[in-house]
C-alpha cells in the first residue's frame, strides 16, 4: 500500500489527510474506487487521472485500484486531491519513489493533458507543512504563494512530467522566487477630495484611530460613500501577522490572485441584496463570507435599511467576538472576523427628510418606519452615529488652492494614536473590555457623574456606556493625552445617538 499526504481545511486550520493507494490482483480489467467520505469533485478525479495517464503513455494495470482518504469520518471536498491521488498511483506502478514523496504535502488539480492547475488553500497548506516538518508540492503558478509562508522545501511543477523528471534526476525544479507584495489599491483616493463635511471627517478620523464602527445618516449625494471609500487611506498599515492571516483567508476563499499577498487593508463593499450565507460564510464546504474577507479591514454596508433584517442580525455576534463559527451538518469552521463596520443610510425612503422642498407628504412617519428596520441591538453596537448634511454649493465652488487636509496628514495623527494604544494595551481601543477598559479609561469623579447623568437621560445600555468610554479614550489618544478630559467625553457623547429629533421623529 502507498501512503502520501494532503490536507483539508477546517476554517483557518489545515488537517492532514493520508492518501492511501492500493492495487489488488484478480480482475481482468482495471477498476478505480475512491473511498473515505469524498464529495463529487473528489470522485470525479478518477476520470481526470485516467486521461492524464493516457496523455503520459501509461495505462492502468488490470487490477482493482482503491484510493482511501483517511481519516474516513472527515468529509473531503475540492479538486486539490487530484495531484496526491495521481502521485500515489504513479508510486504504485513504480514511476515515482514513495519514500521521497512521503516527505511532502501534495496539493493541486490536474488537467486532462497533465497540466497542474491552480487550487485554493496553497498558503495555509504551506504554513501547516512548514510547521510540521513537511515539504510541499503545489501548482507552478502558486509556488510564490507557498513561499510566503517562509517555506523553502517547495516543488512547484507546471506539468506532471516535470515532477516525474525531477525525481528521476533528469530535471531539477527550482525553488520558486519570492514575489513582490501587492501595492496600495487606494492610492488614487484622498480625503482632500471631499469638500466640506468637517464633522464627518472628524468622526471618520476617530473611527480610524480606535477601530470603531460608524454609521452615517444623510440625504443622497451628501458624500457618505465618498467618505467611507477613503477610510482605508487613513488607516495604519497592516502588520506582517495581519498580512499573513488575511492572506490565508483569501487563499481559502480562492481570492488570492496573482503572486502577492493582501498587503492593503481590505475594503469590502457589500450590496444590500446579499444573502446571509454570502455575508457570514457557509455553503457545503463552509467557505468564509464577506465579514471574514473584511478581517483586519473595512466592511462597508451602504443603504443599511435595505438589507434583509435577518441578514443584518448576523453581524451582532462577530462584532463583539471578532470571529464567527459556521456550523453545517458535517463540518464546523471558525473564521476570524475582526472587521471595522462602516454603514450609511438615508434618513427615509426618499432620502430628503427635513427638506420641505423635496421630502414626501408622508414625512416623518415614513422615516420612523424606515429607520426602525434596523434593530436596536445592532445600532447599540455601532460606536459613532454621524449626521452627514448636504454640501453647501459655496463649499463645492470654494477656491481649490485653499489648504485642505490630505489623507496622509490625517493618517499621521491616526497612526500616532493607534501606536499609543498598542504600546499601552496591545489592541485598538474598540477591542477593550472589562478590567482592561477600567484601567485605561479611568474617569474622575466629576466625569463619572457627568457620564452617569447623560447615560440616564439618554437611556443608554451598559454596552453603550462602555462604548462612550472607549470613544473618549480614542479622542484623548488623538490629542496625545494620558487622561480623559471633559471635552473628550462630551464629544464622545455627541456621536452616540442618531439625531432623530432633527427630523421630527419621536
Amino acid at each position: 500500500m502507498i501512503s502520501l499526504s494532503s490536507v483539508i481545511f477546517n476554517g483557518m486550520d489545515a488537517t492532514r489527510i493520508d492518501v492511501q493507494v492500493q492495487l489488488s490482483a484478480g480482475l481482468a480489467k482495471p477498476e478505480f474506487n475512491i473511498i473515505g467520505l469524498a464529495d463529487r469533485a473528489v470522485k470525479e478525479s478518477a476520470e481526470r487521472i485516467r486521461n492524464v495517464l493516457s496523455a503520459l503513455n501509461l495505462s492502468m494495470p488490470p487490477k482493482r485500484l482503491t484510493v482511501n482518504l483517511s481519516p474516513a469520518d472527515l468529509e473531503k471536498s475540492g479538486s486539490h486531491f487530484d495531484l496526491p491521488i495521481l502521485c500515489g498511483i504513479l508510486c504504485a506502478i513504480g514511476v515515482l519513489p514513495e519514500d521521497e514523496l512521503s516527505k511532502y504535502i501534495i496539493i493541486g488539480e490536474v488537467g486532462l493533458n497533465g497540466a497542474i492547475l491552480k487550487t485554493d488553500g496553497v498558503l495555509p497548506a504551506s504554513v501547516w507543512a512548514n510547521q510540521h516538518g513537511f515539504g510541499i508540492i503545489c501548482p507552478g503558478d502558486q509556488g510564490t504563494e507557498a513561499r510566503w509562508a517562509g517555506h523553502t522545501n517547495i516543488l512547484a511543477p507546471f506539468h506532471v512530467l516535470e515532477l516525474i523528471n525531477h525525481f528521476k534526476g533528469t530535471q531539477i525544479l527550482p525553488l520558486p522566487a519570492v514575489g513582490m507584495t501587492g501595492g496600495d489599491t487606494t492610492h488614487n483616493l484622498d480625503m482632500a477630495e471631499v469638500h466640506g463635511q468637517a464633522a464627518a471627517k472628524r468622526a471618520l478620523e476617530i473611527a480610524a484611530a480606535g477601530g470603531h464602527a460608524m454609521l452615517m445618516v444623510g440625504p443622497p449625494g451628501s458624500g457618505k460613500t465618498m467618505l467611507a471609500s477613503r477610510l482605508p487611506t487613513i488607516l495604519p498599515e497592516m502588520t506582517p501577522a495581519e498580512i499573513l492571516e488575511t492572506s490565508i483567508i483569501y487563499s481559502i476563499a480562492g481570492q488570492l490572485h496573482g503572486q502577492s499577498l493582501v498587503t492593503s487593508r481590505p475594503f469590502r463593499s457589500v450590496h444590500h441584496t446579499s444573502s446571509a450565507v454570502s455575508l457570514a460564510g457557509g455553503g457545503a464546504d463552509a467557505r468564509p463570507g464577506e465579514i471574514s474577507l473584511a478581517h483586519n479591514g473595512v466592511l462597508f454596508l451602504d443603504e443599511l435599511p435595505e438589507f434583509n433584517r435577518a441578514t443584518l442580525e448576523i453581524l451582532r455576534q462577530p462584532m463583539e467576538a471578532g470571529k464567527i463559527m459556521i456550523a453545517r451538518a458535517r463540518r464546523t469552521a471558525t473564521y476570524p472576523a475582526r472587521f471595522q463596520l462602516i454603514a450609511a443610510m438615508n434618513p427615509c425612503p426618499c432620502g430628503h427628510l427635513g427638506n420641505a422642498a423635496l421630502s414626501c407628504s408622508r414625512a416623518p412617519r415614513c422615516a420612523e418606519a424606515y429607520q426602525n428596520k434596523i434593530s436596536g441591538p445592532l445600532l447599540d453596537r455601532i460606536d459613532l452615529h454621524v449626521d452627514v448634511d448636504p454640501v453647501n454649493p459655496w463649499e463645492m465652488n470654494k477656491d481649490n488652492s485653499a489648504p485642505t487636509e490630505t489623507s496622509a496628514q490625517i493618517r499621521e495623527r491616526v497612526v500616532a494614536a493607534r501606536n499609543r494604544q498598542l504600546a499601552r494595551q496591545g489592541v485598538a481601543n474598540a477591542q477593550l473590555d472589562g478590567a482592561a477598559l477600567d484601567t485605561v479609561a479611568q474617569l474622575s469623579d466629576e466625569l463619572t457623574n457627568f457620564l452617569n447623568t447623560a447615560a440616564e437621560k439618554m437611556g443608554m445600555s451598559a454596552r453603550g456606556y462602555n462604548r462612550i468610554r472607549r470613544i473618549a479614550r480614542t479622542i484623548a489618544d488623538l490629542r496625545g493625552a494620558d487622561n480623559i478630559e471633559m471635552s473628550d467625553l462630551a464629544e464622545a457623547l455627541s456621536y452616540r445617538p442618531i439625531n432623530r429629533g432633527k427630523y421630527g421623529i419621536k
